[in-house]
């Protein structure tokens, strides 16, 4: 199947927009990552800077998957890194959303994943394994859930309940 490119599904879903089936995030992350655009599933991921359950579930088989990690919107410390990127990559995950920051930004633009983040920050998370897998998350006052799709861009980030079509 082609690519849908966020406007162009904004533009072919005027229904679902105001169903509010289909969302729009609010334009707070930054680009990073090669893969500019990308689409799949969503797994989601809850926790505050701590980023132990980001490995374990990066750690499984992507399968076109996007790992939506709600870090609270932390700007102390970094959900996500270089070798958290690659493993995505390597397990064949679309991309990741993080509602937090992220760190490594060299090594994760030389990933060949889509990854949206607040911004960078140098300082690694704690590690006590605290969080909540698969459950329904809230970033940037969009409720997102797990199994849902997204769909990312250079023009915005899409919340989908189902597969979009051309």
């Amino acid at each position: 199947m082609a690519f849908i490119t966020t406007a162009e599904a904004c533009d072919s879903n005027v229904p679902l927009l105001a169903s509010g089936d289909l969302r729009v995030l609010p334009p707070i992350f930054k680009i990073y990552g090669q893969s500019r655009a990308f689409s799949g599933p969503i797994a989601t991921l809850k926790v505050f800077e701590d980023n132990v359950l980001v490995r374990e579930l990066l750690e499984t088989e992507g399968e076109g998957r996007v790992l939506v990690v709600d870090g609270g919107g932390s700007m102390r410390c970094a959900l996500v890194g270089g070798n958290l990127g690659q493993l995505a990559q390597t397990m064949g995950w679309a991309g990741i959303l993080v509602n937090g920051c992220i760190r490594d930004v060299d090594e994760i633009n030389g990933c060949d994943i889509g990854v949206r983040a607040l911004g960078s920050h140098p300082t690694k998370s704690y590690k006590k394994g605290v969080g909540e897998k698969h459950v329904a998350v809230h970033i940037g006052g969009t409720l997102i859930c797990d199994g849902e799709w997204l769909y990312a861009d250079g023009d915005g980030i899409l919340i989908s309940k189902c597969e979009l079509s051309l």
